[in-house]
């Protein structure tokens, strides 16, 4: 129990954690919003064929940073801005989860997610730039969403973790079906990385004048895209089916019952789109589909073990 310190203050004692007060765990969840709000905004950039409403970096149009009236991209431009502008929130958000950890969480992995928060914030800033200045060629443009959603795996690990100590971890599975979890991560960066390369040769390139596409055959890459989601598909239902069968806690079967049932909802999506040839709705439905994948993947990893308070 904490005592009273001499200026009426409580005092706790060595190797007690101070209550951690609410605004913490608000800093953090706004900072997986966040992360998950950029995608889903670049998304939106890209349906509506706005990459290059702001044709120059920094500066939206030679002389200003902002849009001007005199621009010929009309509402492009202040989809591209807005886009923009997200950016400045984000890192503001992410100095204040760095700042919040530091205060009231100093456990030195959650200072490591943080910091890859920020810092990753400002690639993805000069990603952007890049971005516009090659005229949204593909790869980059899939590299943008990707770096996003190894954001959005940072940011969600600090906030499923955000109340752990600095102890050492404990399995709660069997150690084979750790190592098909993270084999399960491994395949979900392969299929993550395809529905880029698969939206890169599709008719969504992000800009409406001067599309910029891979090349690849539409149909041919959508089917590897799918073949890979077999595989992930198969691998959630194995971890899945494991947690249940073994005597994990009943958190960790349900952590990765969640992981399976946003692998469906994403499956059917991406079907539907397919076959009814891509309406920018359904695009953008699995864009974000794609970052609640990421969040739920990595609350399934997290949850196959725990670390206790201090």
């Amino acid at each position: 129990m904490p005592g009273v310190g001499a200026h009426g203050s409580l005092a706790y004692p060595a190797g007690v954690r101070k209550p951690i007060p609410r605004i913490h765990r608000h800093i953090l969840l706004a900072n997986l919003v966040a992360q998950v709000g950029i995608i889903v905004s670049g998304g939106l950039v890209r349906l509506t064929g706005s990459g290059l409403g702001c044709p120059t970096w920094p500066e939206c149009v030679p002389g200003s940073y902002v849009p001007v009236r005199e621009q010929a991209e009309g509402i492009h431009k202040v989809i591209e801005f807005g886009n923009r502008t997200l950016t400045s929130v984000l890192t503001v958000v992410a100095i204040l989860a760095v700042w919040a950890v530091w205060k009231w969480t100093p456990v030195r992995r959650l200072k490591i997610a943080a910091v890859t928060v920020l810092v990753g914030v400002a690639v993805q800033a000069l990603l952007g730039g890049v971005t516009v200045l090659t005229e949204l060629h593909p790869v980059t443009v899939a590299a943008h969403f990707l770096v996003s959603a190894s954001l959005v795996a940072a940011a969600a690990y600090l906030w499923f973790v955000r109340d752990e100590g600095d102890g050492e971890p404990r399995l709660l599975v069997h150690d084979l079906v750790r190592r098909v979890a993270w084999l399960t991560c491994g395949v979900a960066a392969v299929v993550l990385t395809l529905g880029t390369v698969v939206t890169g040769s599709g008719p969504h390139s992000g800009d409406a004048d001067a599309p910029a596409r891979f090349g690849f055959d539409p149909r041919t890459i959508s089917w590897l895209h799918a073949d890979a989601v077999m595989l992930f598909i198969g691998l959630v239902v194995a971890v899945w089916l494991a947690t249940r069968l073994s005597s994990a806690p009943r958190s960790v079967g349900t952590a990765w019952r969640t992981v399976l049932l946003v692998t469906l909802a994403q499956g059917l999506i991406g079907y539907v789109q397919y076959l009814t040839d891509l309406p920018e709705v359904l695009v953008l439905t699995h864009m974000f589909g794609a970052a609640a994948l990421v969040v739920a993947l990595t609350n399934g990893i997290v949850s196959l073990r725990e670390i206790a308070q201090d």
